[in-house]
């Protein structure tokens, strides 16, 4: 089944939100590049799964609000959203999980190539993150 660029962001949002990790990896090409918000660019599936099950431990998030945007080149879609989460557990580095309540506002932008999901960069202000868990 031929699905359309916009359709499988949307469909990556979808697994995301049911915690759906492998539906989430099987959108993904083999050698896809992963831009960490103020990080590293990690490349592979292997890698982005560790990271989603990381993530996981730490955080509960769920996306909202998302609208998706088509660029005129093609295979370049960009996401705005807002993540509703609970920080649940402390990752090393930030400050102390107590189960606190966060929403914030995400940006993230896509190149969809042969309708695999080549890239995925994310961007946030984490010092507003960090000031409404503190």
């Amino acid at each position: 089944m031929h699905l359309t660029q916009l359709n499988i962001v949307k469909r990556y949002y979808e697994h995301f939100n049911n915690k759906d990790y492998n539906g989430m990896v099987a959108l993904l090409a083999d050698d896809v590049a992963h831009d960490i918000n103020q990080g590293t660019r990690e490349m592979g599936k292997e890698k982005f799964l560790q990271f989603l099950i990381r993530m996981d431990k730490h955080y509960d998030e769920t996306v909202e609000e998302l609208v998706l945007f088509s660029a005129s080149e093609p295979g370049r879609i960009a996401a705005e959203f807002i993540i509703q989460g609970r920080y649940q557990q402390t990752e090393p580095g930030f400050p102390q999980a107590r189960g606190q309540s966060y929403r914030i506002s995400v940006g993230a932008f896509f190149h969809v190539q042969n309708e695999l999901i080549k890239r995925v960069t994310n961007y946030y202000n984490v010092n507003a993150w960090r000031k409404s868990v503190e």
